[in-house]
C-alpha cells in the first residue's frame, strides 16, 4: 500500500510508486510510494543521510531514479528508467518551484531584477507586468522596501525570503523545500517560517524537508519519516509525534527534541 499523504476526493499532485535512487553501491531511495493531494502540506523530517533531500530533488528532475514512476502536476516525469525530454522538463519547473539551503540568488541582480528573471524569461511577462507581480510577492514577503537592493546587503533569512519570492513569481502548482532554513542563524529562523507559514494557510501545495519541529506540528497535514531510503511512517503530526507506531520514529523524535 502507498504512504498516503490524507484521503482526498481530488487526484493526487504528486503520485509516485517504487522510486529508486542509488549512487554507486549505496541505495539513498529505496521503493517510495507517496501521493500528496492538492493544497496539503507534507513535511519530511528524518536523520541525516535518510534520502529526504534526494527524495525532494527526484520530484523536481534534480536527480534521475533508477526504477519507479513519478507524477507531479499532471506530467509523467519519470517512469522505469526514462525521464522526461529536457524541454517538457523545463516547462515542469516552472509549474513546481523549489527553495534550497543555500539562497542561489544572481548577486548582479538586484532583489526585484531576481524576482522579475524568471517570468520574463520563462512566461514571456513583459517587464512592467514582471515587475508589478515581484512588488506584489514582494511586499507579501515583507521585502518590498528591498527592491532595489543586491543581494549582498541582505541578511540570510531576507534572501530566503527573496528566493520564496522569485520560485512563486513562475506561479507554481507545488513548492518544494529544502531544509530552507538551515543555513541561517537561530535569529533569522522565523521570519522565513512565517513566510512558509502564510503559503500554506492561502493553500499551496508543499513538500517540505526540514528539522524544524515545531513548525512540523503547526503546519504540517502530514509528517513524513524518512530512514535508511525508505518512509518509516507518515501520518498526521498529532499522530507522528504523540503516538508513533514504528520504534524507529520514536527513537528519532526522542534524540531530536532532547536537544530542543
Amino acid at each position: 500500500m502507498p504512504q498516503t499523504a490524507a484521503a482526498s476526493g481530488d487526484a493526487p499532485i504528486v503520485r509516485i510508486r517504487g522510486l529508486k535512487k542509488s549512487f554507486g553501491t549505496h541505495t539513498v531511495l529505496n521503493g517510495i510510494d507517496f501521493d500528496v493531494a492538492p493544497s496539503q502540506v507534507v513535511v519530511v523530517i528524518g536523520p541525516s543521510g535518510s534520502g529526504k533531500s534526494t527524495f525532494l530533488r527526484c520530484c523536481n528532475g534534480l536527480e534521475q531514479p533508477e526504477s519507479g514512476i513519478l507524477d507531479i502536476c499532471g506530467h509523467r516525469l519519470f517512469d522505469q528508467g526514462r525521464m522526461l525530454e529536457e524541454r517538457a522538463l523545463n516547462a515542469l519547473r516552472t509549474e513546481v518551484g523549489m527553495v534550497f539551503q543555500s539562497f542561489n540568488l544572481f548577486p548582479h541582480l538586484s532583489v526585484l531584477e531576481n524576482v522579475t528573471l524568471g517570468p520574463r524569461k520563462l512566461r514571456g511577462a513583459t517587464k512592467a507586468q514582471a515587475a508589478d507581480a515581484a512588488m506584489a510577492l514582494l511586499e507579501k514577503v515583507g521585502l518590498a522596501h528591498k527592491a532595489q537592493a543586491m543581494p549582498a546587503s541582505l541578511s540570510g533569512g531576507q534572501k530566503q525570503r527573496v528566493a520564496i519570492a522569485r520560485a512563486l513569481a513562475m506561479r507554481p502548482r507545488v513548492m518544494l523545500f529544502d531544509e530552507p532554513t538551515s543555513a541561517l542563524d537561530p535569529e533569522l529562523v522565523g521570519e522565513v517560517l512565517q513566510v512558509m507559514k502564510m503559503l500554506a494557510s492561502d493553500g499551496m501545495t508543499m513538500v517540505v524537508v526540514t528539522h524544524e519541529m515545531g513548525f512540523a506540528k503547526e503546519v504540517a497535514d502530514v509528517v513524513v519519516v524518512m530512514d535508511g531510503g525508505a518512509i518509516v511512517e507518515a501520518g498526521p503530526p498529532q499522530t507522528i509525534f504523540s503516538t508513533p507506531t514504528q520504534a524507529r520514529t520514536r527513537a528519532f523524535l526522542q534524540a531530536v527534541l532532547s536537544r530542543a
